[in-house]
């Protein structure tokens, strides 16, 4: 089953007309997006842009086999002018199932918002799952009865409903090899660059309008960093970085240093535990102040406490935490301080903890897939 996308923009467009917004600015030009439509196999089209035959021939494609019409949104009518012979548009009532000549199935779903997301299977067994705009499925997963095998292709409304991909992972309809296209995307979108970064943390892409895609292709499928390691100074949107990552992921877990056993210096070393077993996704908030903590209960304002062995019993607490880091079997992300972003360090404790992390973080470093430092809110990757 092929499918074409005809727009992958917001039911405005993008840029939004008059807007002087970065995002608007940014997209003027090939970065231009139409409403969100998707044509498949030629004889089914989802949704409308304006223009739709002028956007077809734009992409190679025709509408003159195009069997049926259906529409995502609430409106009564598509706010385009329908080009001659094609077929009224409309929606399908919730859980109603068509069946086209061309063997192509088709089921409509209940959203969480107003909307009505579509469930397509082609002649060939794909499965393509299309959500509208801002909505997520509502209820229980939208797999067909009996039917666990996850959707070959989901395109949604990502940026703005993370927690509904987390909800479709969590039911099963979105699996590893699954293809997310995020379509429906505005202005209320970073530009394209940061947008593509955060989708790919979450395990969705984003295609130009006009791209011709074969459902089932697992090649597209992004890559989820196992480790990431988001440093940055107070402020810096550090936390709300790492919870983004994670937004689209079911279960996540989540440890901070206020956090029971580990959240000082015990014996489990802070968060190795929940580094070295398996789990659901997990965020590990605040590095920086489980080892400030760790430095005072290992002596680090007593120079007879740290000579007497405190020195080494706090870089033995580390060394567990970054063995735990380097051989951990699920996805975590982790936010540590920045070395060196405040004021110097009066006392002798502050300096033995300045150094200390980091040392931390460039172990933890070492042993990450990605590394951001957050400035301003802004992410500059490191690795």
């Amino acid at each position: 089953m092929e499918i074409t996308l005809l727009g992958t923009g917001a039911p405005p467009g993008l840029p939004v007309s008059g807007c002087p917004c970065a995002a608007c600015a940014a997209a003027a030009g090939p970065g231009a997006r139409a409403p969100s439509s998707v044509l498949v196999d030629d004889t089914l089209l989802i949704d409308l842009a304006p223009g739709p035959a002028l956007a077809a021939a734009r992409a190679g494609r025709s509408l003159h086999g195009v069997r049926q019409v259906l529409l995502s949104h609430p409106l009564a009518a598509p706010a385009v002018d329908l080009p001659p012979g094609l077929p009224a548009p409309g929606r399908m009532p919730d859980g109603e199932e068509l069946t086209l000549l061309t063997g192509h199935r088709v089921r409509a779903l209940a959203a969480d918002a107003p909307g009505t997301g579509y469930a397509v299977s082609g002649a060939d067994g794909g499965r393509l799952l299309y959500l509208p705009a801002g909505c997520g499925p509502a209820g229980r997963s939208p797999l067909p009865a009996g039917r666990g095998v996850p959707y070959d292709m989901v395109l949604m409304d990502v940026v703005r409903r993370p927690d509904a991909l987390a909800r479709l992972r969590a039911d099963g309809a979105v699996g590893p090899t699954t293809d997310v296209v995020a379509v429906h995307l505005g202005h209320d979108a970073p530009p394209a660059p940061e947008t593509r970064r955060r989708l790919a943390a979450m395990g969705a892409r984003a295609v130009p309008d006009g791209r011709t895609l074969t459902v089932g292709v697992y090649e597209a499928v992004p890559d989820v960093p196992r480790r990431t390691l988001v440093l940055g100074a107070v402020r810096s949107g550090r936390s709300a970085e790492a919870e983004r990552r994670l937004a689209a992921f079911p279960g996540v877990t989540r440890w901070t240093a206020r956090d029971g056993p580990g959240a000082g210096p015990g014996p489990d070393g802070g968060p190795a535990g929940l580094l070295r077993a398996d789990g659901p996704p997990l965020l590990v908030a605040g590095l920086g102040r489980w080892l400030e903590r760790a430095v005072a209960g290992c002596g680090g304002a007593d120079e007879e406490r740290w000579r007497a062995g405190g020195g080494r019993r706090l870089a033995a607490l580390t060394g567990e935490v970054v063995a735990a880091w380097r051989a951990t079997p699920r996805t975590v992300v982790a936010v540590s301080d920045e070395a060196g972003a405040g004021s110097a360090p009066d006392t002798v404790a502050g300096r033995r903890y300045r150094d200390a992390l980091g040392t931390l973080n460039g172990a933890l470093a070492a042993e990450s897939d990605h590394v951001l430092l957050m400035v301003a809110g802004m992410a500059v990757p490191l690795r």
